[in-house]
């Protein structure tokens, strides 16, 4: 067994998730060294938790240190320098949402991995769990007929004090609003278990948050099979709810949680009358209940790293979700419905999910 040597850049609120992915790991995974900018908070954090070393520059601890796996935990709109600069100081990454601020460098990012032969994977934790992939493997099979009508609804609620933190509610450095911050971890789930998109139309206004970018987005989105479906990420709902429908031919799959989920969270219903009623054995035969978490998606980065594969998450699947939201942005600003794989280099969308590159 190979133990992998990771290192942290930016030690904030989402740093527990990543302290648990690794302990999770066990004898796989040593916590060699974190950074951060704030040296009084990088010093507490590796001081309680035992980070043997800590830096206050990026550059310095990548050449140090030399980690095989770098998290990266820092505001959206420095992952994307932090990525290409621990890719082409040998290590591969886990980056947390969004990835990055456009498909341009997306792509540049995808370059700079054929010329190292290291990854990024990005952290979308929701398809990890247990009925997640019990429910796409029953898809797969056609098990439960064909998908039909779909609902992916974000509703979170997010005050006013949420945006005093500087970074968020601008363009330039959340990269957007509930579509790329709050809603990007259900509308991946939803995008990935069905089958490829194809079409959106979408509405993205801020209605009631003193902010530059979006605090509600409404989008219909037409898939490949024929279905339809409409997701929802908002910023300002009270009451608050992560809620997921699929209604297929045989059978409705549900899930109401908010920040995770467990087996318990998922309902499958068939009609009373339905003579479908093997669907419904076939969702019972579940046979592990696994929370979709960071430390399940680590544990296969790891594998891959093993195996020397492309880790799951990571290249074309990573990649739709950038696309979608681009087109989501895009969709909305124009008042046009956007078709997949229409963004190419000649399209200033393509450079920045607002379509003002430079801003």
């Amino acid at each position: 067994m190979k133990q992998y040597r990771i290192a942290f850049i930016g030690t904030g609120n989402i740093l527990a998730s990543h302290l648990h992915a690794v302990q999770q790991a066990g004898e796989r995974a040593q916590l060699v060294a974190a950074m951060d900018i704030d040296a009084d908070r990088l010093k507490q954090v590796c001081t309680e938790h035992s980070i043997p070393h800590w830096y206050t520059d990026a550059g310095q601890m990548l050449a140090e240190i030399r980690p095989d796996l770098v998290h990266i935990l820092t505001p959206p709109h420095t992952h994307f320098p932090l990525i290409l600069q621990c890719l082409e100081a040998g290590a591969s990454v886990y980056c947390e949402k969004p990835l990055c601020a456009s498909l341009d460098q997306f792509d540049r990012i995808s370059e700079v991995e054929a010329a190292t032969g290291n990854y990024v994977s990005t952290v979308f934790q929701w398809r990890f769990g247990s009925a997640a992939r019990h429910l796409k493997r029953l898809m797969d099979t056609g098990a439960l007929g064909r998908p039909l009508v779909g609902h992916c609804h974000t509703l979170w609620y997010r005050d006013a004090s949420y945006y005093v933190v500087p970074w968020r509610g601008q363009w330039a450095t959340e990269l957007g609003g509930p579509t790329m911050g709050l809603g990007i971890h259900l509308t991946d789930l939803f995008l990935w278990l069905m089958d490829e998109w194809e079409e959106v139309y979408a509405l993205a206004p801020t209605l009631d948050r003193q902010i530059e970018v979006e605090d509600v987005a409404v989008a219909l989105v037409q898939f490949s099979s024929g279905a339809v479906g409409q997701i929802t990420n908002s910023a300002l709902s009270p009451r608050q709810e992560t809620y997921l429908r699929l209604d297929f031919q045989r059978a409705t799959v549900e899930c109401t949680a908010l920040y995770r989920y467990d087996n318990a969270n998922w309902r499958f219903s068939v009609a009373d009358s339905s003579p479908y009623q093997e669907a419904l054995a076939l969702w019972q035969t579940i046979e592990t209940d696994i929370s979709g978490t960071h430390a399940v998606q680590l544990g296969e980065i790891l594998d891959s790293m093993d195996a020397g594969e492309r880790p799951f998450l990571s290249g074309p699947e990573a990649r739709r979700i950038i696309e979608f939201s681009t087109s989501l942005y895009k969709s909305a600003f124009t008042h046009q419905p956007v078709r997949r794989g229409t963004l190419t280099a000649a399209d200033p969308y393509y450079y920045a999910l607002n379509g003002k590159p430079g801003e």
